[in-house]
C-alpha cells in the first residue's frame, strides 16, 4: 500500500501559485515556521521529496530546493538510509518569535504586489520534470546519446577504475582535480576565448550547482539580482534559494536590454545572462550589447553571471567567443566582474553530472568555502576519465562530429515545420543550440498543449513558464538534439495534428 503524507504536515503548508513568491520559497517558509513554532518537533521525520511533491501537486524539484535550503541552514538533517528529519539542534530557537513576525509582515507586503500568472510547477527546464519520457522527441537539452563514443568512454572509465590510487580514493580537492581543471582551462582558452588559468576553474556537478554556488556567495536575503525576461527557470530557482529578489529585464534581438538594466540603479548586485545562445529564445548577444553590460558591471561594481548555454553548436558561423573573454585587458585581475559557467551535460551526456565555473581571483576563496559546505568535492573517477577524454583529443573530435549531426537534425525539424506547421506557429531563432523556440497565437494555452503532446509521446516544453513578469507569452520549445531525422519529421506532423485540434 502506498504511504501518504500525514494530513497534519500538509496542513502546515499553504501554496498559492498566484503569489509572487516562488513555490519552493513558500514551501521553505511554511516548513521553517512550523519547525520554529514547534508544530514540527526535533527528530520528527518529514515526508520523502517524491511523496511530498505528489501530495502537494508540485514538482519534486520544488520540494528538493526547499529541503536543500533547510538542510543547509540546519533546520533539517539527513540520515543515510533513514530519511530526512527535523534537526535536534535548531539554529535560532531563541529568535523564532521575532523572525516569524518579520516574515509575516514581509509576506503581507509581498501579497500586495503584482499577481503572477499561474503556471505548472516546473523543473529547471521550465516544465514538469519528466522521469519517464526523457528520451522522447522534442525533449530540450538532450544531446545525441545514440552518437556518443561509448566504447572509447568505457575504455577510459575502465582504465581509470583499475588505476585508482589511495590518494584518488580519499577526499578530493573541492575545486576539482588539477588535471581536469588544466584540461578545461586549455579548452576554454582555445575554443571559447575565456581568459583563465587552471586555478580559476572550479569543477561542480552541472550548471545548476554552479548557479547555487553563485547565489550563496554573491547574494543575500536583501540582494536584488537581474535576470533575462524570458529566461531560464532553473536560474530563477537557484538564485532565489537564499531569499534574494529577482528583477526581470526584457531581451530583444541583441540580448538583454542594458538601458533597462541601467534604469534599476545601484540596487542590482548581479545579473544572469546567456549571451552565446539566449535561453529560451535563441538569439546571440551583440558585441555592442556585450561591451555595454561589461561597462555597466564595472561602473556599478556588480557581477555578471555568464551561462554559456549551448555555446558549442552554431550553424550559421563559427561559435562565438565568451562574454568573459571580452573584459578589457587593462582591468586588474581583482576588478574582473564575470563569473563564467559551463557544463558537459549537453556536449557529452547529462548523467555525467560535471560542469565548471571560472571565477575571478577576488572571489575564489569564497567560492571554495561555499562549495565545501554543499558537497565537498566532485566524484573522482569521472573527473579522471573526462580529463583523459579531453587531453587525448576525443572531446574535440566528438564536438566536430556532433556539429554535423545536429545540423542535420535541426534541418529535419525545420523541414517538418515548413511542411506541417506553417501558420500554426512562428519560429524564433534557429541559428544555434539544441532546440528552437516557437510562438503560439496570443491567448493560446501552451501548458495545455504540452500535456496533449505528452499523451502523443512528444516531450515539448512550454514557453510561458520562462517568463517571470505579468505578461507571459505562449509558445513551445522543441528540442532536436536527441532524435534522428525521420523521427523529427514524423513528430512535426503529430505536432501539427495537435495544434489543429487546439484551434478555436
Amino acid at each position: 500500500m502506498r504511504r501518504t503524507t500525514s494530513p497534519e504536515i500538509l496542513a502546515l503548508v499553504t501554496l498559492d501559485r498566484a503569489r509572487e513568491i516562488t513555490l519552493h520559497r513558500q514551501l521553505y517558509d511554511g516548513l521553517r515556521r512550523a519547525i520554529l513554532e514547534g508544530l514540527l518537533r526535533p527528530g520528527e521525520r518529514v515526508p520523502a521529496t517524491r511523496q511530498f511533491a505528489t501530495e502537494l501537486g508540485i514538482s519534486r524539484f520544488t520540494v528538493l530546493t526547499a529541503y536543500q535550503q533547510l538542510l543547509h541552514e540546519g533546520y533539517l538533517e539527513a540520515r543515510v538510509g533513514s530519511g530526512t528529519f527535523v534537526s535536534a539542534s535548531l539554529p535560532d530557537d531563541a529568535l523564532h518569535a521575532a523572525r516569524t513576525a518579520n516574515e509575516a509582515v514581509s509576506t503581507r507586503q509581498t501579497a500586495t504586489k503584482r499577481k503572477r500568472s499561474p503556471v505548472l510547477s516546473a523543473g529547471p527546464s521550465g516544465r514538469r520534470l519528466d522521469r519517464g519520457g526523457g528520451l522522447r522527441p522534442f525533449h530540450i537539452s538532450l544531446p545525441a546519446l545514440d552518437a556518443f563514443p561509448h566504447a572509447e568512454w568505457a575504455r577510459l572509465v575502465s582504465r581509470n577504475a583499475r588505476g585508482l590510487t589511495p590518494a584518488n580514493m580519499a577526499y578530493g580537492d573541492p575545486a576539482g582535480l588539477a588535471v581536469l581543471r588544466s584540461a578545461i582551462a586549455a579548452h576554454l582558452r582555445s575554443a571559447r576565448r575565456v581568459r583563465c588559468e587552471a586555478d580559476e576553474v572550479i569543477v561542480v556537478s552541472g550548471s545548476q550547482a554552479a548557479l547555487r554556488l553563485c547565489a550563496s556567495v554573491l547574494l543575500t536575503r536583501e540582494s536584488r539580482a537581474a535576470i533575462e525576461e524570458p529566461g531560464y527557470p532553473g536560474a530563477r530557482a537557484a538564485l532565489t534559494a537564499g531569499g534574494a529578489t529577482l528583477v526581470p529585464v526584457p531581451v530583444n534581438a541583441e540580448g538583454i536590454d542594458v538601458d533597462r538594466l541601467e534604469a534599476l540603479g545601484d540596487s542590482i548586485r548581479a545579473v544572469y545572462v546567456t549571451p552565446s545562445h539566449q535561453y529560451p529564445l535563441g538569439m546571440s548577444m551583440s558585441a555592442t550589447r556585450r561591451l555595454a553590460i561589461l561597462e555597466w558591471a564595472r561602473r556599478r561594481r556588480a557581477w555578471v553571471i555568464e551561462d554559456d548555454y549551448d555555446s558549442e553548436y552554431r550553424y550559421v558561423s563559427r561559435p562565438l567567443g565568451s562574454l568573459q573573454g571580452m573584459e578589457p585587458d587593462s582591468d586588474a585581475m581583482a576588478q574582473r566582474r564575470v563569473i563564467y559557467i559551463g557544463t558537459f551535460s549537453k556536449v557529452l551526456f547529462p548523467a555525467l553530472r560535471l560542469g565548471y565555473l571560472v571565477v575571478p581571483p577576488s572571489l575564489h576563496e569564497a567560492f571554495i568555502e561555499a562549495r565545501e559546505w554543499i558537497d565537498l568535492f566532485p566524484p573522482t573517477l569521472y573527473q579522471l576519465t573526462l580529463a583523459d577524454f579531453i587531453t587525448e583529443g576525443h572531446f574535440a573530435r566528438h564536438l566536430r562530429r556532433m556539429r554535423g549531426i545536429y545540423r542535420g537534425r535541426r534541418d529535419a525539424l525545420l523541414d517538418g515545420f515548413a511542411r506541417h506547421c506553417s501558420g500554426l506557429l512562428t519560429m524564433e531563432n534557429s541559428d544555434a543550440g539544441l532546440h528552437v523556440a516557437t510562438r503560439l497565437p496570443s491567448g493560446a494555452d501552451d501548458v495545455s498543449i504540452v500535456t496533449r503532446l505528452s499523451a502523443r509521446g512528444l516531450s515539448a516544453t512550454a514557453l510561458s513558464p520562462c517568463y517571470d513578469g505579468p505578461d507571459p507569452q505562449p509558445g513551445l520549445l522543441l528540442g532536436f538534439g536527441g532524435s534522428r531525422e525521420p523521427v523529427l519529421r514524423r513528430s512535426m506532423r503529430v505536432l501539427a495534428e495537435v495544434l489543429h485540434r487546439n484551434r478555436p
